[in-house]
């Protein structure tokens, strides 16, 4: 939709000049979409998306990462907000960066585990936990770049959550505290006082 429609991220928040020459050049990308279609001369096709096999058969990078569960401590067996914590610290991270894909019911090693662990009555459920999630410590701006779907993999079902460049910076937030992720190599790492700042403003400008 927002292709189409030619409408910049956060365009509500835009200076009205600034919304122009942002709209001019997504109105121009519409119509030479349009062109090559009736034309038959795409040249731009997109890259497939990696399937499941692929992704693990990668290992964790700056663009891929592994969670076991999305709310449950294998451990004790009970829902943990230090794990829900550890799923949003790598959507953030994601969107703070260049994007990436999280894959949820597969263990750090590429062990293929599920998501029966996380013991929700459906997919609705899960898929609607993980959107209050976002919403709620991320913030509801950012879940049109935030794509979860399922699916199956090895008789297992897995949550892929594709994720995007964020528009802005996006901060977790943890009790009263607001925390800033970013992907550093195959890792989430945090960033703290100026080089908040300071990777803000070279990400976001």
């Amino acid at each position: 939709m927002y292709f189409w429609h030619a409408l910049p991220p956060l365009w509500w928040e835009l200076a009205y000049p600034d919304f122009l020459v942002e709209r001019r050049a997504r109105m121009a990308r519409v119509i030479h979409a349009a062109w090559q279609e009736l034309t038959g001369s795409s040249i731009d096709p997109e890259p497939p998306i990696p399937s499941i096999p692929d992704l693990i058969a990668g290992g964790e990078s700056e663009a891929v990462e592994f969670k076991s569960t999305l709310r449950t401590n294998l451990h004790t067996g009970q829902a943990d907000d230090r794990i829900e914590l550890s799923v949003l610290r790598t959507i953030a991270g994601f969107l703070n960066a260049n994007g990436g894909t999280l894959l949820i019911g597969v263990a750090d090693d590429g062990e293929l585990l599920g998501l029966d662990s996380d013991g929700f009555p459906n997919e609705d459920k899960m898929g609607l936990h993980l959107a209050n999630l976002i919403k709620g410590r991320i913030g509801d701006v950012f879940l049109p770049y935030v794509h979860p779907h399922f699916e199956d993999y090895d008789g297992r079902r897995v949550l892929v959550v594709r994720c995007e460049r964020g528009p802005k910076a996006a901060f977790v937030k943890d009790g009263i505290n607001q925390r800033f992720f970013v992907r550093g190599g195959n890792t989430t790492v945090e960033l703290t006082g100026v080089s908040v700042t300071d990777y803000a403003k070279q990400r976001f400008g």
